[in-house]
This record gives C-alpha cells, structure tokens and sequence, in this order.
C-alpha cells in the first residue's frame, strides 16, 4: 500500500520501544527495521519522530536528585536524549533515510529520501507534540503511537487490577479524563497532554499500538483492525 505522491506517514517511536530499560533487543530491531524497509519498498514514506524513553527519565530524575535545575534544564536534557536517540535511528536505515536528523517539526523537508528521522525540539515540546506538528506541517490525517502499552487504559494497569482497556475514545473525553492539561519534564503519559490538546484542534487520529508486537504495527500501517486504541 503505497503512500499517495509527497505523503508521509508519521510514527512516534518510544524511546523506550528502541532502547528499553532491559538494554538493546537485537532480534527485535532488526525485525522492526525489515518491516519499515518492507514498507518503504512497496511505496510508504515516513516520517520517524524517536522519543527519549526510559533512558531520558533516567537521566531528569539523576540530575534533578543531584542538582538545583529548571524545568527548562531538565527539558534540554530531554531533547538532547532524543537527538542521541534519533541518530542510532538514522544510522539504522542510513542509505534511505535523510542524512542529517531533523529538529524543527514547521519545516517541511524537501528530500526523495523515503523516511525522514525526527528528535524533539526545545523545552515544552515533547515528541509526541513535535508529531502532531508535523501532522500540520506536512498535511497528514494520521498520526500513529509506538509505545510500550497494548491499550490506553482508563488508570495505570500497573498499579490497579481493575483498570478498563480503552478501545476508542474522542479527544475531549481522552483529555479530561486521561491525560489533563499539564505537561511535565518526563511525563510518562500514553499521549502528551499539550500534544493531545493540538490533535483535537487538527482533528487528527491518533493510532496508539503496542510498538514490540510487530504484526500489529504491520497491521495498522496496513489499514487493517489492531489490537490498540484509536483516539479522534
């Protein structure tokens, strides 16, 4: 299923789904790098927005224990985690992917490179909002979510034997009643609250999929039903 002339389809990456708390999963990013080049061949294009993950958080909660930082610091520290983050992506798809990674999600990259990699921005911004940007940027209708969840659930599963997995849900009531209004430095929130907020205004939808169970990640790229939730 090829992608229609100039569009790209965006894919917020975990960091956490790249490099897990676990360390580097081998088997699991060559897989995830087959399935993408598979697309790639068949005629998608995309755009990768790689998040800090785990190993971000790690290093916020470090510094802040340690230090007197601002939230600004501690962003910083965020962003700089994604571009590390982004450039092993980059270097994973190397002679097919745009030669330098991409900050700036307002500026539209004129290549005929097939996937474009993407880090966060600046302080405020988390990946997920610097997606749902580029979603405006680049006139995009979809946005999907790798993350290290099946479902968004209605409270932490972790935490709450009784929590109810989400299977869709509007933005109003995924705002008010799941993510709020606030973002914080680190927030490990299943969709960015300022992200979420820009979405409903764009109208977008965002496809929130498991990021290691590649066969429902094939499938949503696909258009086919998936095990995941779909926020419009």
């Amino acid at each position: 299923m090829a992608s229609p002339q100039g569009v790209y389809r965006i894919i917020s990456v975990g960091g956490s789904i790249i490099i897990p708390k676990t360390g580097f999963d081998l088997v699991f990013l060559k897989k995830f790098r087959d399935l993408i080049l598979k697309q790639v061949k068949q005629g998608m294009k995309f755009l990768l927005v790689v998040g800090g993950g785990a190993t971000c958080r790690q290093y916020q909660a470090t510094l802040a224990h340690v230090a007197d930082v601002t939230d600004d610091d501690l962003d910083w520290l965020g962003v700089y985690t994604t571009v590390f983050n982004a450039q092993f992506v980059r270097l994973l798809f190397k002679d097919v992917a745009y030669e330098k990674v991409v900050s700036d999600p307002t500026k539209k990259i004129k290549t005929n490179k097939s996937i474009i990699i993407v880090s966060g921005w600046k302080p405020g911004w988390s990946t997920d909002n610097c997606a749902t940007l580029l979603a405006k940027t680049y006139k995009a209708k979809e946005l999907i979510n790798l993350s290290n969840i099946d479902y968004v659930y209605d409270r932490d599963p972790m935490k709450f034997t009784n929590a109810k997995k989400i299977e869709d849900i509007d933005w109003f009531s995924f705002r008010k009643e799941i993510v709020g209004n606030m973002w914080n430095p680190g927030a490990n929130a299943p969709f960015d609250p300022i992200a979420s907020k820009e979405a409903e205004k764009l109208r977008l939808t965002v496809k929130m999929v498991k990021g290691t169970n590649l066969k429902e990640v094939e499938n949503v790229l696909m258009g086919k039903k998936f095990k995941g939730t779909v926020i419009m």
